[in-house]
């Protein structure tokens, strides 16, 4: 019953964690659009009264005329509309889920025990937990010292973005030595989800209200709050596509798994950056499809780099001298996979088959015979390997050809 509430919370958490990411990204997505697609107003009258540009739209049967103040209205109303909570709402279920997930069993979603820092293949569940925890602790303070630094009036902003793109990198090469290679993807967008939040909860919503503040009391706002805050939401949207990406990439053992991981995942956070990019500037006027050429361009380099070698089953194949057959593997997936992989899991912590996959009878087995192959292979599969899975004992299920 306990393993089948925590799935069910699983269950909820993800569904909340998903309506609030679309809520978020959705909004951020429209007004990096609305921003870029204003227009210097006509009416004499608006342009007298500050406005600073205005954009004519037609969604859903109506007409709407959206106005943007080069600083600030005479009055502000009462029922003046504010973004954040679907920004808060989205990390805390995300970071629900990563305790939930991955923090209750460090040794499995954790360890990486094929790092190549032997410190850290040797850390026990409790220490990778805080090992995580500093890690996205680190991330954030890193990021936003160097923005605070490197361009504190954001007249240095070309230069920042550089400095973001050199730390992107670096998170990468980190999480992947640190931690195993599903949570280290997962943990390298957690990295960057919870910089965008941050950056909501420290500068842009303070930073709005400053300005509201003053506009009150009949001051005049502040203008480096209103450049703090377009300077991360710019951040936030570049963000935005990697971000998504990463946070679906445990499916997909090929990438996380693979020899250069970090820089597979580096890649992909290029692509999404350049392919938003192309659409930032589209709004603004501007057609430039060099920009999602390039990000299809890395995402094709991903998919050669990440391709598995032609020759690699082959030389598998002559481990034992003979074909392997259905009857070498079974004890094999007695012995390393039935414990998950079943109707009705014995592993602590599962009620169900994982991804609904079930090795109870030699038909399911054979009908997943590709997927146990490659997920051996790549050595994603045990998790952790918990059950101490030898490399002969993969080489026979990668010669395994009946």
């Amino acid at each position: 019953m306990q393993a089948y509430l925590l799935e069910f919370v699983n269950f909820m958490l993800r569904w909340l964690h998903v309506i609030a990411a679309i809520a978020w990204i959705g909004e951020s997505i429209y007004f990096v659009m609305l921003d870029n697609s204003l227009r210097k107003p006509k009416a004499v009258e608006d342009q007298e009264k500050g406005v600073f540009g205005e954009m004519w739209a037609v969604h859903g049967g109506g007409f709407y005329h959206n106005q943007k103040y080069a600083t600030a209205p005479a009055k502000l109303p009462n029922d003046l509309h504010w973004s954040f909570w679907k920004a808060y709402t989205t990390w805390l279920s995300g970071f629900a889920l990563f305790l939930l997930l991955y923090m209750t069993q460090p040794g499995f979603y954790l360890v990486n025990p094929d790092s190549n820092w032997a410190w850290a293949a040797g850390l026990s569940g409790w220490q990778a937990n805080v090992l995580a925890l500093l890690f996205l602790l680190g991330g954030w303070v890193i990021y936003n010292e160097m923005c605070k630094r490197i361009s504190p009036n954001m007249e240095r902003d070309g230069v920042l973005s550089l400095a973001v793109a050199v730390l992107v990198v670096v998170v990468s090469y980190l999480s992947v030595q640190l931690f195993s290679g599903r949570a280290a993807f997962l943990l390298t967008g957690a990295v960057m989800a919870t910089a965008m939040s941050a950056n909501v909860f420290f500068w842009i919503i303070p930073g709005q209200r400053r300005m509201v503040k003053a506009m009150q009391a009949g001051e005049a706002p502040n203008p480096l709050d209103g450049k703090r805050g377009k300077q991360r939401s710019v951040h936030n949207t570049y963000f935005t596509l990697p971000v998504v990406l990463l946070m679906i990439s445990n499916h997909y053992s090929f990438v996380y798994n693979h020899e250069y991981a970090w820089m597979l995942m580096a890649l992909f956070i290029f692509a999404g950056a350049l392919i938003r990019q192309f659409f930032v500037l589209m709004h603004a006027g501007k057609i430039q499809p060099a920009y999602p050429v390039a990000g299809v361009a890395l995402i094709l380099l991903v998919f050669w780099l990440a391709a598995p070698s032609s020759d690699q089953a082959g030389t598998a194949g002559e481990v034992s001298g003979e074909s392997v057959t259905l009857a070498d593997i079974q004890p094999l997936i007695d012995r390393h996979c039935i414990a998950c992989h079943s109707q009705q899991p014995t592993q602590p912590g599962f009620s169900a088959p994982p991804a609904g996959i079930a090795y109870d009878s030699e038909a399911q087995i054979r009908l997943h015979k590709e997927n146990i192959q490659q997920v051996v292979a790549s050595r994603y599969m045990p998790l952790g390997n918990m059950t101490g899975m030898t490399d002969e004992e993969r080489a026979t299920v990668s010669a395994w050809s009946e």
